[in-house]
């Protein structure tokens, strides 16, 4: 089964949310993939971050923070996708079978709850285009340089 890390600086919001929405779409296209979050520090799983995904049906109470070496066999996913600019930065290097993407996001820390929800549909967005490559077999769509517009404040 193919194993994606989706890391963020905290753990605490975007990462954590696209761990629910990938595990998700997984789950509505039933692919087989194992997914995982994790931050460059441990922090805590915002209640914001809790409260617009229980709003799309996916809880998060069971989430935690964590950092890498938290997640089980750290050095062997195939997939690595990191959605802050400061995880892309500072993370670490992956044997050459695991391909890395970089889908940055604003951060929602903040602002509304509009400004979360807007953040949490972008997320969901990109992580159905993932796994729906990774249903077909194709390559995970090319990494971004900037974040996707936010509206909401």
């Amino acid at each position: 089964m193919p194993r994606l890390l989706i890391l963020c600086t905290h753990n605490s919001a975007r990462s954590q949310m696209a761990e629910a929405l990938a595990r998700d779409a997984a789950r509505r296209l039933g692919v087989a993939l194992e997914v995982h979050s994790a931050g460059t520090e441990a922090t805590r799983v915002k209640e914001e971050a809790r409260a617009v995904m229980a709003e799309v049906g996916l809880d998060l109470a069971g989430h935690r923070s964590k950092t890498l070496w938290d997640v089980p066999d750290a050095q062997n996913f195939d997939y690595v996708i990191t959605v802050c600019d400061s995880a892309a930065e500072s993370c670490p290097a992956y044997p050459g079978q695991t391909t890395r993407r970089h889908y940055p996001f604003v951060d929602p820390s903040g602002g509304s709850l509009e400004r979360w929800r807007e953040v949490r549909d972008q997320l969901k967005v990109r992580f159905d285009a993932v796994v729906q490559a990774l249903a077909g077999g194709a390559e995970l769509p090319a990494s971004e340089e900037h974040s996707p517009p936010v509206t909401a404040q």
